[in-house]
């Protein structure tokens, strides 16, 4: 065997290599350019109420009426500030407060940024949200309603409470309810709360990635929460504080350490959604999923994508191996964000469901007019509103965190289309359909008051598995946000789906730029199977 010629770097070097490269990145380009660009529509809120301030478009941040209702003016300056793009132009947004005291508008430009890997943000698209005078939304606000006021219930009593039992029967009044439901097609305590892929009605309420201790080397992160908010404390139940909050007023309470807890109820999500990396969750789970047993991971099987699962001299590093995937999972949550602030800034302007829960004051307080859907006010005017902890409140949304929802838009939401990314890469990764029995590991469940964990019990529980988990994390992370009452159900339901396509281009990218015999494979939220090797996806 001769020596290979000196200077010799790999089957390409020098001129063809560049050229190579730059044959990648271009392939990539075209295939996105040959890509239709679809429609972008909106619910047609913010002209059809253009003429009644605006009440059923967001608006934080911006000057307000005595009823939390936009100046008017106010909102078409900003508009105006939005199609326009020009970087200079933002610092021209009207604000509620002065700046001293103002909580900032959230990256609207992040909606205009472009990318060099995956599709374009303006390249997909999401349907229209619900309207505000219809069915499906006061449904979605009777559900907000139902988290507020089971915020404190353990997950572990779901099934023996009268309060959740309440809620999963005044639930199915709303036909145009789309959260899940058994086989019957009832909401029930088993379904409540849950989210609607594969594996989220499966075993215990939170996912297995939420409660086990992490893995972090030769550390170990404790999967107990150690910061958060008073305890049991609900925010902007009046209409003072609630215009402070619309004006954009800085909170005066922010999280603070407490006792560690494990989360076992809906206000501990709330409070690991206030303050989370986006990624976090999921880069958590990655590491549970690719640590040895012996330092506390679950050792998960890779994809059968993967070359190196079945190679007998080369293990994966840089290149489809820890490094590597690691990285993948954090960073696909960047281009999600870029395609759901578009979505958010420059398409929807969903409102929040605290103002929505505004509205609902002052109509049944001071007779205002807002376009409710009949029905579905009197569904809730007989159940929900009912409830003394509401009417104490004043109607409004009891909220968890003291600033309400953050200063962005409600459409899409941001945490549910980093999860709909991070998953779809984790699924890819690993072999999702791998069991808890198959990893010799016992599930396990926050104990009732969280001051520790217990195994699970139920049938269940070998047959758990790794893709069902990972859906169940995105929508525990997603609805998390629904507890804290800042987002609407279809705020997650179609985000995770806008965050699995942006997915699913960004591995297209990365797949293109292997060296390795390589496709990544995965099962999408509908339950079709997906493959994606250079130059192809395919369903």
């Amino acid at each position: 065997m001769s020596l290979p010629r000196q200077g010799a770097l790999g089957s390409l070097s020098g001129e063809a290599r560049r050229e190579e490269s730059f044959r990648i990145r271009n392939r990539c380009a075209e295939y996105y350019k040959r890509h239709e660009i679809p429609a972008h529509l909106n619910n047609g809120d913010e002209e059809r109420y253009s003429n009644d301030n605006f009440y059923a478009s967001y608006s934080k941040g911006l000057p307000h009426n005595e009823r939390g209702e936009v100046v008017s003016d106010a909102y078409l300056q900003y508009l105006n500030i939005l199609n326009s793009g020009a970087p200079h132009a933002f610092e021209q947004l009207p604000t509620g407060t002065p700046p001293a005291n103002f909580v900032r508008f959230t990256d609207p430009q992040s909606g205009l940024a472009y990318d060099l890997e995956g599709i374009d943000s303006h390249q997909l698209a999401m349907p229209p949200c619900y309207e505000f005078r219809s069915a499906g939304e006061m449904a979605e606000i009777a559900e907000n309603y139902w988290l507020a006021v089971c915020r404190d219930i353990p997950f572990n009593d779901y099934d023996s409470d009268s309060t959740t039992a309440a809620a999963a029967a005044d639930l199915n009044q709303f036909a145009a309810f789309d959260g899940p439901r058994d086989a019957n097609g009832q909401v029930t305590t088993k379904t409540l709360f849950r989210g609607l892929t594969p594996g989220d009605l499966a075993g215990p309420w939170l996912s297995q990635f939420l409660v086990w201790d992490i893995p972090y080397g030769a550390q170990k992160v404790p999967a107990a929460i150690a910061y958060g908010l008073p305890a049991n404390t609900n925010y902007m139940t009046d209409e003072a504080s609630y215009i402070a909050v619309q004006n954009g007023v800085k909170p005066s309470i922010v999280p603070q350490p407490m006792t560690p807890v494990h989360i076992h109820r809906g206000r501990d999500l709330a409070n690991y959604v206030h303050i989370d990396e986006l990624f976090q969750a999921y880069l958590n789970a990655c590491l549970l999923l690719i640590t040895p047993k012996n330092r506390g991971g679950f050792a998960a099987p890779l994809s059968d994508g993967n070359p190196y699962k079945t190679s007998k001299t080369q293990a994966g590093f840089g290149t489809l191996g820890e490094p590597n995937f690691k990285t993948l999972v954090a960073e696909v949550a960047t281009r999600a964000l870029k395609a759901v602030w578009f979505e958010k800034w420059f398409v929807h302007r969903r409102l929040r469901p605290e103002a929505f829960g505004a509205r609902l004051h002052w109509n049944l307080v001071g007779g205002i007019p807002y376009e409710f859907d009949d029905a579905g006010l009197t569904a809730m005017r007989n159940g929900v509103l009912n409830r003394p902890e509401i009417q104490q409140a004043g109607y409004f949304l009891p909220m968890a965190f003291p600033e309400g929802c953050p200063t962005h838009p409600s459409y899409g939401a941001g945490h549910a289309t980093v999860a709909g990314a991070c998953v779809t890469v984790l699924k890819a990764i690993f072999a999702e359909n791998t069991t808890f029995g198959q990893f010799g590991i016992k599930p396990l469940q926050p104990k009732r008051d969280g001051s520790g964990t217990e195994e699970y019990q139920g049938g269940d529980a070998e047959s758990l598995n790794v893709g069902g988990e990972l859906n169940k994390l995105a929508a525990n992370v997603a609805l998390a946000r629904n507890f804290a009452g800042v987002h609407w159900r279809s705020d997650y339901t179609e985000s995770i789906k806008l965050g699995e396509m942006v997915a699913t281009y960004f591995l297209h990218d990365t797949v293109q730029t292997y060296n390795e015999d390589v496709y990544f494979s995965f099962t999408r939220f509908d339950g079709k199977k997906v493959k994606i090797s250079k130059g192809h996806i395919g369903v």
